[in-house]
């Protein structure tokens, strides 16, 4: 690895906002790729951003930060990202369930997924079992991430299943869940392929479960 991946792969796990796009505009005027950038760099420090959160020796707000560092990161990386077609690891489709407003556990998901190589379609909050299956039909992800943060809504994701179901749909798309009231019995109980305890593990589900490891 170069020391200008190195770098960034540092300035992620820092959380460094501030620095990281002038890293990897270093990066490209060095002729470095995108996907490189992307691969060798961003993705590289976000797996020790988790390892390091598995591990306890990093904790929610310095993950956060984490993730807004590799957030800003792509941003700069976007438009080269979209133009070379670089190789993703698969797309993900998530958003907060009918009812629901909260937002926070289902952004960091979002960055977490993004940091571990996922194209990400963030739909949004209080969302319909039909704004799934919309999406679903328009995106054609690999996954599907609902979050519910309340027990009054956890409902919505069972009934959102049935919806995929109804569809036609539910062969072609892997489901996961998540959120403060939600358990893995609960996700067996709907019919979900999984269920994320936190924002890393989301993220490391939804590469199992469309990877198997």
């Amino acid at each position: 690895m170069s020391q200008t991946l190195e770098y960034i792969a540092t300035s992620v796990l820092e959380g460094n906002i501030e620095g990281i796009t002038k890293v990897i505009q270093k990066a490209l005027d060095e002729g470095l790729t995108a996907d490189a950038i992307l691969q060798k760099g961003l993705i590289v420090g976000m797996t020790e951003v988790g390892k390091r959160f598995k591990a306890a020796s990093m904790f929610i707000p310095e993950v956060l930060r984490s993730a807004k560092s590799m957030h800003a990161g792509q941003e700069l990386l976007r438009p080269l990202l979209a133009e070379k077609k670089a190789m993703r690891v698969g797309k993900i489709v998530i958003g907060t369930v009918a009812g629901d407003m909260h937002d926070i556990g289902k952004n960091l998901v979002g960055m977490m997924c993004e940091g571990a190589g996922f194209e990400v379609v963030d739909l949004g909050f209080d969302l319909s079992p039909d704004a799934f299956t919309e999406a679903i039909k328009v995106h054609r992800p690999d996954v599907v991430g609902m979050s519910a943060m309340l027990t009054t809504t956890m409902r919505s994701m069972g009934q959102t299943i049935q919806a995929i179901k109804q569809a036609g749909l539910r062969d072609s798309v892997k489901v996961m869940v998540g959120g403060a009231p939600v358990d893995a019995e609960f996700a067996t109980r709907i019919g979900a392929d999984g269920y994320g305890h936190n924002a890393i593990a989301g993220a490391e589900l939804a590469r199992t479960l469309i990877h198997g490891n």
